[in-house]
């Protein structure tokens, strides 16, 4: 899955990929490079953010959702909000990418039932600019795992087909470092939920906290050596996919994996 921020905020290339030409280009080179999915959001959830209205997250995307789709590319949309995730499905998106799981909007649930499109739920526990604030756990991958279980339930009887549902165990959302690590380790548990499991690590600040110095964190664009092992380790395991800013890197990574699990 290809990571295409239409923003001007994200942490590792907000403002890259803004103008709807540059973030069209880039969907391209995604394609280009190997991607199955190009995962199209209009609103940064890196840590502290304050929310972008539904207005001006529509305004950034619509027009790059519309012009890939309209090129054959299989996109998921990544928001919070079911009137977005209902105007970028009409629009061409074949996949509901949320990371509150729907817990943002009491809508949403209801929305991607009606809509019959695949939903990823993934663990969370508040917005960003509070997140950090409820990192506590007793057990991070059990009560990641019950968590999920109980965003499954609502999501079934939301009316949601279970066939359709994907989980992602939202690595850095309400998290630290070792709670990370943790749950990366053990992601059999999660696994053994029933559901694909959807990974995002790529170029995350835990990475730049493991390969950091006495200057401090790795910037996030000399993550990707780091973000590429956890993908080989990773599809190792059968996990569904891994949300990447640079694919052709992890596409190597998959299919490294893939030979080796194939012997």
């Amino acid at each position: 899955m290809g990571i295409l921020n239409v923003t001007p905020d994200s942490f590792s290339d907000g403002g890259d990929w803004y103008a709807h030409d540059r973030a069209i280009r880039h969907g391209r080179q995604l394609l280009a490079d190997g991607a199955q999915l190009i995962d199209v959001g209009g609103e940064s959830t890196r840590p502290g953010i304050v929310r972008t209205d539904a207005e001006e997250e529509l305004r950034r995307i619509l027009p790059v959702v519309r012009e890939l789709a309209a090129e054959g590319a299989v996109l998921s949309i990544d928001t919070m909000r079911a009137e977005v995730a209902a105007e970028c499905v009409a629009a061409g998106a074949a996949i509901v990418n949320d990371v509150s799981g729907g817990l943002a909007d009491p809508a949403m649930l209801p929305t991607v039932a009606a809509l019959g499109v695949p939903y990823v739920a993934m663990h969370w526990r508040a917005h960003s600019d509070e997140m950090q604030d409820l990192a506590h756990y007793v057990n991070v991958v059990t009560d990641v795992r019950d968590e999920l279980a109980a965003r499954v339930d609502a999501a079934l009887v939301a009316g949601v087909r279970p066939d359709r549902l994907i989980l992602d165990p939202g690595i850095g959302f309400a998290k630290t470092g070792a709670h990370n690590w943790s749950i990366l380790e053990h992601l059999d548990v999660l696994i053994a939920l029933g559901f694909p499991i959807l990974v995002g690590v790529s170029r995350k600040r835990f990475l730049g906290d493991l390969l950091g110095d006495e200057h401090g964190p790795r910037p996030p664009r000399e993550r990707d050596d780091a973000s590429a092992a956890l993908t080989t380790i990773l599809a190792l395991q059968g996990i569904w996919a891994v949300r990447t800013h640079s694919v052709r890197q992890h596409l190597d990574a998959v299919r490294v994996a893939d030979r080796l699990s194939s012997r």
